[in-house]
């Protein structure tokens, strides 16, 4: 397959022309955060955004492809939040998945409902690095994510955070070849997903980086260790190990965040973590979870 970017928008991404790339690589570095707070926009009503409430938030998506807002809405379960919030950042069209609620937006909570209760995001545990909605199939690419934290655990539940493309540049800088294999149409493949006997989610085959009509790179990946099934060759072999190398080290692009009430974090999908957490009587966790098929945009 050729892995030429015809979308000029898409230069930077395109193997052969290093140019493009190196001009990219340089601005991208050069306008990332150093740390979390620079992230953080103060917003009075999520569902109502002023002006520069909103063009702060665009921003720091454009620099990071994340933004973290904080607001007095903390202990309001009102969904409305997350779902005004994203119209106002462009966000439409949301992934109705298996686990979410009818309205699309899913309340990750430690569930003692049999069905929700056997996946780890509705559990108190660890969540390795991974974007959301690696299954779907590319016409349902899950291409941003907005949480909002109703209410925080009494400990942990903090999330690390890397843009995917710094995850490209670290890759890139090491090897083009690691780019090469982890663009192949074939590298990763989560097997459908068996009920009862009956297929409910078929077999997704994809690359983890690809780029998208509009030229933005996208992502999928999951670092479980069961249920994927990765291209075997030597290069997809070497290209996974770099990757989680970049993963498991102390990377200073590598941001951590704990949302607190009426905080939360919008992002294009960017590759996240969840560490353990414990809770109290007084303490729950609940955040929203809405998953989107477009970019944050301004439109």
């Amino acid at each position: 397959m050729s892995l030429r970017v015809h979308s000029r928008a898409g230069a930077a991404f395109d193997l052969a022309d290093e140019s493009a790339y190196q001009s990219w690589r340089a601005e991208k570095l050069a306008r990332f955060p150093k740390t979390l707070g620079e992230l953080v926009v103060e917003v009075r009503d999520p569902r109502a955004l002023s002006a520069p409430e909103k063009q702060a938030l665009l921003e720091r998506c454009a620099r990071a492809n994340m933004a973290v807002y904080a607001s007095p809405t903390g202990g309001e379960a009102d969904k409305e939040i997350p779902r005004r919030l994203g119209l106002q950042l462009g966000l439409r069209d949301l992934d109705s998945n298996y686990l979410a609620d009818d309205d699309g937006i899913s309340p990750l909570a430690v569930s003692e409902h049999a069905t929700r209760g056997e996946f780890i995001p509705y559990t108190n545990r660890g969540i390795r690095w991974h974007t959301d909605g690696y299954y779907n199939p590319g016409e349902r690419a899950v291409r941003a994510v907005l949480l909002h934290c109703v209410g925080r655990a009494e400990s942990g539940g903090e999330n690390d955070l890397l843009d995917h493309e710094i995850a490209y540049i670290q890759l890139r800088d090491r090897n083009p070849q690691h780019i090469r294999a982890l663009m192949a149409e074939d590298a990763m493949t989560i097997p459908p997903r068996i009920e009862a006997g009956s297929v409910e989610r078929a077999e997704q085959t994809g690359p983890v980086f690809s780029v998208d009509a509009g030229g933005f790179l996208h992502m999928r990946y999951t670092a479980r260790s069961v249920s994927v099934k990765w291209r075997n060759d030597t290069a997809t072999r070497a290209a996974l190990a770099q990757l989680e190398d970049v993963l498991s080290s102390n990377s200073p692009w590598v941001l951590r965040a704990r949302l607190e009430p009426g905080m939360g974090l919008v992002s294009n999908n960017v590759m996240h973590t969840r560490t353990p957490f414990a809770e109290s009587p007084l303490h729950q966790r609940l955040v929203y979870r809405a998953r989107y098929y477009q970019r944050v945009s301004a439109t």
